[in-house]
């Protein structure tokens, strides 16, 4: 009889990881290409349509950047909490507490103020709220040991719905008609553009830096990782473990604020309930993908964001239904996800034979 056998890996060569992970991609694109096949579309020309839907032209280009900057600065913050084993499911709501406190700056701060001066405040505010937003389930979880996983899903609804009671109430805009929107931000209050993009990404790579910097040469960033390997060395260690969480998370989700600030003076131009628009929840695929390294990070999530832009431009050039995109990037995913298995555990089989007994 036969056994399937699973163990984990020890150490595996760079070259057998590579083959696996590009194993992983051809599948994916195979498995893919059997069901755009099925809904009567050529796969060859679907791909060669990502590629140019997300690279063909300047603009296009600027695009997948545009939505590579919060996945890329989201992903980040969520890394810094993973990295602790900490499970920060709550950045959607990080997200959108961020970008509430930049519209309270962009709008009820005088408009003279000088642009640098209030994008600057509108930063410092938005990572506040994202970071204090944070702090509420990584006190209950540091002091009470809750459930953070669930603490942190459920505050999202609760940052969403504030900001759909203030859209449809006190920050109603006069003079939209009757209809529920906030007020659109004054000039001094819009990020500014560098070669066609808003500085955005500018800000993408600086918190890229300044991450590894800090879980790689400060003493914090070696407690949180220490704190994620084991709480009982740490705590052995004489780490004071609670405190780690909460400054952990207060990073995590200051990260997350700031991309609430970015989406809504670069991007909306306004405070939205749906600020967040899934990056929150996107960015976890990406962190764990980028195996929690901030520099993978930014290759990967541009992965990402080219698969999202590419499949919005097959929906309206090919005119091909939204669901064959989105199958085609689930498809992928699962499969890189998939060979994330095999580069940690080996499977074989085993052959045992049953011994009669006279």
């Amino acid at each position: 009889m036969n056994f399937i056998r699973v163990t984990k890996r020890d150490d595996l060569p760079v070259r057998m990881e590579v083959i696996i992970r590009l194993v992983a991609i051809v599948l994916s694109l195979i498995a893919a290409g059997i069901v755009i096949l099925v809904f009567g579309v050529d796969p060859v020309r679907i791909f060669k349509s990502i590629i140019e839907g997300s690279l063909g032209t300047t603009l296009r280009i600027q695009q997948t950047v545009v939505k590579a900057v919060p996945l890329i600065i989201t992903s980040l913050g969520i890394m810094v909490a993973f990295k602790m084993k900490f499970w920060n499911i709550g950045a959607e709501g990080q997200i959108t507490m961020g970008a509430l406190a930049a519209t309270w700056v962009a709008l009820f701060m005088s408009d003279s103020m000088p642009l640098f001066a209030k994008l600057l405040l509108m930063a410092l505010a938005s990572m506040v709220a994202g970071g204090l937003w944070a702090f509420i389930p990584a006190f209950f979880k540091a002091k009470m040991g809750t459930n953070e996983t669930i603490f942190t899903l459920m505050m999202n609804y609760i940052a969403i719905k504030f900001v759909t009671y203030l859209q449809y109430g006190p920050w109603k805009d006069p003079n939209s008609n009757g209809f529920p929107k906030i007020a659109p931000f004054p000039e001094n209050a819009i990020l500014p553009s560098l070669f066609g993009v808003h500085i955005g990404w500018i800000i993408a790579i600086i918190c890229a830096i300044l991450i590894y910097l800090f879980m790689t040469h400060t003493k914090k960033g070696y407690e949180i990782a220490v704190v994620g390997e084991s709480t009982e060395t740490a705590r052995y260690a004489g780490m004071d473990i609670g405190k780690i969480i909460i400054i952990a998370m207060f990073v995590s989700g200051g990260l997350c604020g700031l991309v609430g600030m970015i989406q809504a003076s670069a991007i909306e131009k306004t405070l939205v309930s749906g600020i967040a628009n899934g990056y929150g929840f996107t960015a976890i695929i990406t962190a764990w993908l980028a195996k929690l390294n901030p520099v993978i990070i930014i290759v990967v999530c541009l992965a990402f964001s080219m698969l999202i832009q590419g499949g919005a431009y097959i929906q309206i050039a090919m005119n091909v239904p939204s669901a064959v995109s989105s199958i085609v990037q689930g498809i992928i995913l699962f499969f890189i996800m998939g060979a994330e298995f095999f580069l940690q555990y080996k499977v074989g089989f085993r052959h045992n034979e049953a011994k009669e007994v006279a």
